[in-house]
């Protein structure tokens, strides 16, 4: 496989035609290897559209996605940022192109081990990878952006009280056959603007609350 051209067709054919514009994002995509970050047996579809496996039923999120997390937080080169859900670590290593620290969460010790291996190799040195559980963060007014990458059945607010004002959250709420990507905003100390972005499907977040089951 020719890597380079798959990493080209890649941003031209998936992240932009998902109307993912923003250069900055795009030149981090090209910058970041993102076949580094793909387990060994999946590496000859490192680049396509679709979710890749990783351990424990988690996966990697298809590049288009991964494009569209990283425009909807506008991250800046001051900003301090959260991931939760660290999985492979591509999507830290890219967010640590952009922003001055990545803190990232993994509920698996074991991805979060491999991860932080992964980001070592690419020498994204200014991630850093956490064992654990992003239910029980409790952390106001600390973070300039924060990427969830696994959806919230029911919405939680923890993660917007996160947001520093002019803090950014992306998120996606809801249940499978539907589920919406929201960008939410924090305006001031109890102001904040939700922005729908585009409907998708993904894993939901480990722990995260549910609605009640109905039982006839």
């Amino acid at each position: 496989m020719n890597i380079e051209l798959a990493r080209q067709q890649m941003i031209e054919q998936q992240v932009n035609t998902w109307d993912v514009f923003d250069q900055r994002v795009l030149d981090t995509m090209r910058q970041v290897r993102r076949e580094l970050f793909t387990p060994t047996a999946w590496a000859d579809v490192a680049f396509a559209d679709a979710p890749i496996p990783l351990e424990h039923g988690q996966s990697m999120l298809p590049p288009k996605v991964h494009g569209r997390i990283l425009q909807a937080l506008d991250l800046a080169p001051g900003d301090v940022a959260l991931e939760v859900g660290t999985g492979s670590g591509y999507l830290a290593a890219c967010m640590g192109q952009l922003a001055a620290r990545v803190r990232s969460i993994e509920i698996f010790p074991e991805l979060a081990e491999r991860a932080s291996a992964r980001l070592l190799a690419a020498a994204a040195n200014n991630v850093a990878v956490e064992v654990a559980d992003a239910m029980q963060l409790d952390e106001p007014s600390r973070y300039d952006a924060i990427a969830v990458t696994g959806s919230l059945p029911l919405y939680d607010e923890r993660f917007q009280r996160a947001l520093k004002p002019g803090g950014r959250l992306f998120v996606v709420v809801g249940t499978a056959p539907v589920m919406e990507a929201w960008k939410i905003t924090r305006l001031g100390e109890r102001e904040w603007q939700k922005e729908s972005l585009f409907e998708t499907v993904i894993d939901p977040l480990l722990n995260a609350p549910r609605p009640p089951q109905f039982v006839f």
